[in-house]
């Protein structure tokens, strides 16, 4: 990626893994100046309970030659979102790009369970995590954000519009919530508009993230090597990738064509030329499509 971002300033809220990792990443070796928010530091763990934290991901931003700010916050909190947003108008002065990440629900999934033997209280609070906190974060930061024309809101779920309009997503919750924010990103995309900027909702592909590839038992360099993992395992992408869609979006001067509509990694990989760290271009969701789907053996060929 080129630094087309160049004097952009960015929040990735929910950055400290995974999909919000690797957008971090790629928004700052594209130039961009990255704040990156989450809750689990090197003194303390969120009650996820997992080793990664906010400020190794602002190390990796550096490492890829960008500049990144690493900020403790609980975006449940109004008060210590509207701070956030306060401190990046000191600072920096604009907003351009907000990226809602917000998670944390793996752990409260009961899959494939209906609502009467979910737990209510794991299944509420899911929805606080991935809902609540991407509204809390609007309110307070896209004030910021629409004081220049060009700001791009970006609303992370998983999986497309078309694709989640006819596929239940194994739990009444987590169906709820991954239709829900792209619905939301459709919305803001109707206020934004008004002020010269755009909202989209974006998902990767199968993942590769930290817990993906400690649950298989492989690390990066080994991820095709593992027993245990599904075989369809092969249209797997690095989180890499959806940062770079972002960031090529990011750095789209008509990127109000898309306002409003549901974007993946794959997809915007066609538009914008570019492929993931090992040099291929994972086409997933039409991977799920053409072969999941369809009872097909795995197998990538044609779609990376």
């Amino acid at each position: 990626m080129t630094a087309e971002l160049k004097g952009k300033v960015a929040l990735v809220a929910g950055g400290t893994r995974g999909a919000g990792r690797g957008i971090a990443i790629e928004l700052g070796a594209a130039g961009a100046t990255v704040y990156v928010t989450g809750r689990s530091t090197r003194g303390q763990r969120s009650e996820y309970d997992r080793p990664e934290t906010i400020e190794e991901t602002a190390e990796l931003v550096e490492a890829a030659g960008g500049r990144a700010i690493a900020l403790r916050v609980d975006h449940l909190v109004p008060s210590e979102v509207e701070a956030l947003v306060a401190r990046i108008r000191r600072d920096q002065g604009r907003l351009d790009i907000l990226v809602n990440d917000i998670w944390g629900g793996e752990h409260l999934t009961e899959w494939e369970k209906p609502v009467w033997e979910h737990s209510l209280e794991n299944g509420l609070k899911m929805l606080r995590l991935a809902i609540d906190t991407h509204f809390i974060t609007a309110r307070y930061a896209l004030p910021l954000l629409i004081e220049r024309p060009g700001g791009l809101l970006v609303e992370m779920t998983d999986g497309t519009a078309e694709y989640n309009a006819t596929h239940y997503r194994l739990n009444p919750y987590y169906d709820l919530v991954k239709t829900g924010v792209i619905r939301m990103a459709w919305g803001h995309g109707k206020d934004l508009e008004k002020h010269g900027c755009t909202a989209v909702s974006m998902t990767p592909g199968w993942m590769r993230s930290e817990m993906m590839l400690e649950i298989y038992g492989v690390t990066e360099a080994t991820w095709r090597e593992s027993t245990i993992a599904p075989a369809h395992f092969v249209i797997s992408e690095t989180p890499r990738f959806v940062g770079r869609a972002v960031a090529a979006l990011a750095g789209d001067a008509q990127m109000g064509r898309f306002n409003g509509q549901s974007l993946s990694s794959g997809g915007l990989a066609k538009v914008y030329g570019f492929d993931d760290v090992d040099g291929s271009r994972p086409d997933c969701w039409r991977y799920m499509d053409e072969v999941v789907e369809t009872g097909k053996e795995a197998d990538a060929v044609g779609y990376r």
